[in-house]
């Protein structure tokens, strides 16, 4: 019995980890908790009613995957991307995607449209109601699932992975009306998707990408305090230790 309640905790532990972890990538994501954002200890903990060290362990999670920094006696921040890693973030998504379209013209079939235009159409949703978080989830969410078609299921984790990054990038130097891809763009890109065309999908991709940058103002903002609780929904529980 108490072998069977220690494996119980420990699995609870990993999936409280879990829950964390997503939603802190959520808040990221969608820019809800922007660049250079401070990410205390003490307040997460109490906000999530986990233990300082418990909250530690997510943190490192999020600096593995470079959406935080940590830094010693100033802690932990949302990352705030160089305006060179900005670039390259973006170039190699350019890099990446669109020499994988090929195999995602390929594998496609008539249920993949189907699913990506759901997408799409939901995205479309999220702009016209100015919910910003939503669209750049969606936006987000579309490159992968057209990435993923493909198969490579390699290379549309490393898609995944830079889709992340790039959010920080946007939220960085984007302009303010700037949430996520513009729906038009998804259009083009799903209709050449449906014609075959994997030349002129790749050369459409590219030129996406370069919009996108064209778009950023290299600006850096300053750092950030937000209110966990609001943010999370979540009313604090007790002490951290």
């Amino acid at each position: 019995m108490s072998s069977w309640y220690g494996l119980k905790t420990v699995i609870f532990s990993q999936d409280k980890d879990d829950e964390i972890y997503h939603a802190i990538v959520k808040a990221i994501v969608e820019h809800q908790l922007p660049p250079g954002s401070k990410l205390p200890e003490e307040s997460l903990a109490a906000v999530f009613g986990v233990s300082r060290t418990g909250i530690r362990k997510v943190l490192q999670r999020l600096g593995a995957v470079q959406l935080i920094t940590l830094t010693p006696k100033r802690g932990a921040q949302v990352a705030t991307p160089g305006v060179d890693e900005a670039r390259n973030v973006l170039a190699t998504r350019c890099m990446l995607e669109c020499a994988n379209l090929p195999a995602v013209v390929e594998r496609c079939e008539a249920a993949h449209i189907t699913a990506l235009k759901t997408i799409m159409d939901e995205e479309q949703q999220a702009h016209e109601a100015r919910d910003g978080a939503t669209a750049i989830r969606l936006s987000a969410l579309f490159h992968v699932q057209l990435q993923a078609i493909s198969g490579n299921d390699v290379l549309t984790q490393m898609v995944s992975q830079l889709t992340l990054r790039s959010s920080l990038v946007i939220a960085a130097y984007g302009a303010p009306w700037q949430q996520g891809c513009r729906c038009h763009d998804h259009q083009e890109l799903l209709d050449l998707l449906k014609g075959g065309r994997s030349g002129a999908l790749a050369e459409r991709m590219k030129r996406h990408f370069d919009e996108i940058l064209a778009n950023l103002r290299f600006e850096r903002s300053g750092e950030t305090a937000p209110d966990f609780a609001r943010l999370f929904g979540i009313a604090a529980k007790g002490e951290s230790v």
